[in-house]
């Protein structure tokens, strides 16, 4: 996350960009961006906080939810989508579980694998929270950049 308040001035990006060869405009460019995003975030942790969850548990619920086609997912499969380790992966999971969020079942086709699907309680908490979410998201990119 970035933290920094206020910007370096277009004097220090100059002074620092020109012996690196880097093109100031760019280099001020980015910064704004990183400061936009880190101010996003911070809403977003803020948001999901307010609903009882944190963005990772959310990302979990959206990853297996957006994939119409299946109805679970196995933990190796959340863990490449979000790309988050798999010890993290695995206290979330529990967590959601305990939450009645998730549910863990053998798989089918591989007994030493587990499949995670949504349970009726977390597709409706996904689908409480999505309106709010892409509010944020889209007021966060219609306007100019926050101070």
């Amino acid at each position: 996350m970035f933290f920094l308040k206020d910007l370096p001035s277009q004097q220090m990006v100059d002074a620092y960009a020109a012996p690196c060869g880097a093109d100031p405009a760019r280099i001020t460019g980015a910064l704004v961006m990183m400061r936009r995003a880190s101010l996003l975030i911070r809403r977003l942790d803020s948001y999901f906080a307010a609903h009882g969850l944190s963005q990772l548990r959310f990302l979990v619920l959206i990853v297996i939810d957006r994939e119409p086609e299946r109805q679970s997912l196995t933990p190796n499969d959340i863990a490449q989508r979000i790309d988050i380790s798999k010890p993290v992966l695995s206290r979330t999971l529990q967590g959601l579980e305990q939450d009645c969020l998730i549910t863990l079942a053998a798989s089918r086709t591989d007994g030493r694998s587990k499949e995670v699907f949504l349970t009726a309680e977390g597709r409706q908490r996904l689908h409480d929270l999505l309106p709010g979410y892409f509010g944020i998201l889209s007021e966060e990119t219609a306007g100019p950049a926050p101070d």
